[in-house]
């Protein structure tokens, strides 16, 4: 039996309060423009993969699209 015929889906963990913040990324966001407890949860988020950032002065953020 293949590993792939186990998994019906893959995804990554997100607490409820990371969920509500890419709710808010759905638009391209200054990652300055947040509160500093937001862009640490962004930056988290950021190594999960789940939010893109460009950019390194005054980096933009927004949330990477499932594909």
């Amino acid at each position: 039996m293949k590993i792939n015929e186990l998994i019906q889906s893959f995804e990554v963990w997100t607490s409820i309060e990371e969920r509500a913040l890419m709710a808010k990324l759905k638009e391209p966001r200054k990652l300055s423009s947040l509160s500093e407890h937001d862009q640490f949860k962004v930056q988290g988020l950021i190594r999960k993969s789940l939010v893109i950032k460009s950019g390194f002065e005054d980096p933009t953020v927004v949330t990477n699209e499932k594909k």
